[in-house]
């Protein structure tokens, strides 16, 4: 058999998890624990948490994954927390230490005086430890090899900044953001406005998109109730919760059969931009465009055993 006919191993499942994704390793290695537990042949994460934070890492896997994309541009929320004083190279517990300074003594009101501007539409300077690339290499490759480059500085949305804590050295707040936002380069940059710099020691994402930390599961429920051989598929949530702000139509069998065939159908609702679409049975079977014309065009589809 060809590598291009070769299936992949694992089961055809389909869904979304939500993931407490633990403390000291990346989004990817999370992935592939869930989906080795899952028995998955397909999976992705809509959306990098780096090593040292923890909190909402939504996992996609099989037809859901086509719908991923529209979740990593989703606004985000975090509550994170800074120490003011030490500086590391990566900005964060991860890195080596730089530079030390003293701490003078900062009031609450000073806080939220620099919470403030940096409230709303800002640009941030990406860090060296980063997996954005420049001619094809990764940051964070660059950065352990002690080279610096210079990166352009990128527009980001801080919708709110709210002070949760403030225990000298410690400055915990929390945060909501806009996608591509660094949480890191956040507090250091509100810790040089107030002075003696700082690095984050916690980070732990709450909210993504329409997603909240309250229907997380943690990684070693998972494992345990794995290792008792129970099924883990009643954590997968329907593909269409990824989309579920678009607006919904129902179709007859025969829109149906025109959909999952390519053809476009009438747009008879007025519908606008991207729509969801559900079958007779309220089976969602993908996502269709609204034409000038007036015509809903598929552009994503669900690919179940009833209609491969």
């Amino acid at each position: 058999m060809s590598p291009v006919a070769r299936r992949r191993k694992g089961r055809n499942i389909s869904g979304v998890l939500l993931l407490n994704k633990p403390t000291g390793i990346s989004s990817n290695k999370a992935l592939q624990r869930v989906r080795a537990m899952l028995n998955a042949s397909k999976g992705g994460h809509t959306g990098n948490l780096d090593p040292m934070a923890t909190g909402l890492l939504p996992l996609c896997f099989g037809e859901a994954t086509k719908f991923s994309s529209y979740l990593l541009d989703a606004d985000k929320a975090y509550i994170a927390c800074a120490r003011l004083g030490q500086i590391t190279d990566s900005g964060d517990a991860d890195g080596e230490m730089i530079e030390e300074r003293p701490v003078p003594e900062i009031t609450e009101e000073q806080i939220r005086q620099v919470m403030d501007q940096f409230t709303g539409d800002i640009e941030q300077v990406p860090p060296m430890y980063s997996a954005l690339k420049q001619n094809g290499q990764p940051l964070y490759k660059l950065a352990r090899e002690g080279k610096t480059v210079e990166r352009k500085p990128r527009p980001v949305t801080i919708f709110q900044i709210e002070l949760i804590s403030w225990q000298s050295p410690d400055l915990t707040f929390s945060v909501r953001s806009s996608k591509g936002t660094y949480v890191r380069t956040l507090a250091e940059d509100m810790a040089e406005a107030l002075g003696p710099g700082a690095h984050l020691i916690s980070l732990h994402r709450t909210h993504t998109g329409g997603f909240a930390a309250d229907a997380m599961i943690d990684m070693d429920q998972l494992q345990s109730e794995r290792d008792q051989e129970l099924s883990l598929d009643g954590y997968l949530m329907s593909p269409d919760v990824l989309v579920a702000h678009f607006p919904q139509k129902n179709l007859s069998a025969t829109e149906s059969q025109r959909i999952l065939h390519g053809q476009d159908v009438a747009n008879d609702g007025n519908l606008t931009g991207m729509v969801r679409l559900y079958d007779a049975e309220d089976q969602f079977i993908g996502l269709a465009e609204a034409t000038d014309e007036g015509r809903l065009q598929p552009r994503r589809i669900v690919v179940t055993e009833q209609n491969d």
